[in-house]
Order: C-alpha cells, then sequence, then structure tokens
C-alpha cells in the first residue's frame, strides 16, 4: 500500500482494503501519545468509504472537548505520534499532517481536530457513513471525483470546490435530521 500526495497534488487510486488497517494503526499510535479515547478519533474521507477509488491519504475526526483550549502539551503529544500542526485556517478546526520524512514533502495522513460531537463532527461522520449506506451515492461520489481528473482544472483547492456542492447536500440530509 502505498500513501502520500505532495503538496497540491490530486491522485485517485483504487479501493485498498488495507487503509482501515492503516487507519486502525495511526489511532493506536496518537492514542498512546495523547490518551485520547479511541472513540473520539474516527476514521473519515473517501479511504474510509467501502470500495471507492479515493486520494492515498488517511483522513481522521479526532473530536476533543474544546477546540479553542488546545495545550502546547497536546500539540506535543500529537508531534510524538507523528503530526504536525498545519498552518490552515479553518473555522472550529485544527488540521494536523503526517509526512513521509523530515523534507515533509508527501502527506500520509490527516487530523482534522473539531469539537467533539459539534457539527462539523456529525457532518464528517454523517457523510462517511451515509455514503457506505447507499451505494448509488457513494458511486455518484466517486464518478464527481474521477471526472475533476478528467476536467482542466487542477490542484487541491480547486478539487475541494469541485465535490463543495455534491458534499453539502448530503450534509444537508444530517442537518435536516438534526433538527
Amino acid at each position: 500500500m502505498i500513501l502520500g500526495l505532495k503538496k497540491n497534488e490530486v491522485k485517485i487510486v483504487p479501493y485498498n482494503s488495507e487503509w482501515k488497517n492503516e487507519f486502525m494503526r495511526t489511532r493506536s499510535e496518537i492514542i498512546k501519545h495523547t490518551n485520547v479515547h479511541f472513540d473520539r478519533i474516527q476514521h473519515i474521507g473517501s479511504t474510509s468509504i467501502e470500495g471507492i477509488q479515493a486520494k492515498p491519504v488517511i483522513d481522521i475526526v479526532m473530536g476533543v472537548d474544546d477546540i479553542n483550549n488546545i495545550s502546547d502539551p497536546f500539540l506535543k503529544a500529537m508531534k510524538k505520534a507523528g503530526f504536525y500542526r498545519l498552518r490552515v485556517e479553518r473555522p472550529a478546526e485544527i488540521v494536523f499532517a503526517k509526512f513521509t520524512d523530515d523534507t515533509f514533502e508527501i502527506k500520509t495522513h490527516f487530523v482534522h481536530l473539531v469539537n467533539y460531537e459539534g457539527e462539523k463532527w456529525s457532518n464528517l461522520l454523517f457523510f462517511k457513513d451515509y455514503l457506505n449506506e447507499n451505494e448509488s451515492i457513494k458511486r455518484q461520489y466517486e464518478k464527481l471525483k474521477l471526472n475533476f481528473l478528467n476536467s482542466n482544472l487542477q490542484g487541491i483547492d480547486k478539487y475541494t470546490s469541485y465535490k463543495e456542492q455534491f458534499v453539502q447536500s448530503v450534509c444537508s440530509i444530517n442537518e435536516r435530521k438534526i433538527e
């Protein structure tokens, strides 16, 4: 199993059942260093969706009590687990990445630190579960991702924007359920 993408690279590879095992290994490593409960560390993103092609990067959501009160010891513990805080600015989210080596050129894993059971937590898990339970929606998402590769668009920001309307439409199902 080969994991990793360079900065701004978009590549889609066939589904690999080893992705689940890699998530489990990574979660154990994070727990060992941070003592965050395993229920608060979940596999998300396309590598968590059974049978679809995906970017070869393991995405993880990790829930904390208060995203605005992250301590230096916690950040150091994440670094010991191999994760570096990125300069990505997102509301109510801190993003960490794991790299193949100390050149920091190829990212293999992301941790999206969010408020446990908050809106982002809920939407990220709902999206994964909904696609895993709905074959036709899963295939629509896979086709959308592959269509991006056949477009003239390039780069991770364009890729994310290209998928945004689809992702939001699925997440809105969850938000209607909550109301």
